[in-house]
């Protein structure tokens, strides 16, 4: 995962793949945080 590394020529993280894994990561909170906002919002507007 240092595709960063070989694109820029630099490591912001020291080589270890931190930021990659964060480019990966927090896209994918954010995507299941806002299905599950959804689906509770969905929720309670149905129980009303």
């Amino acid at each position: 995962m240092d595709f960063i590394e070989r694109l820029l020529g630099i490591s912001p993280d020291g080589g270890n793949g931190s930021l990659e894994l964060a480019f990966w990561l927090i896209p994918f909170l954010l995507l299941a945080f806002t299905t599950w906002w959804k689906m509770t919002a969905k929720n309670k507007r149905s129980d009303k």
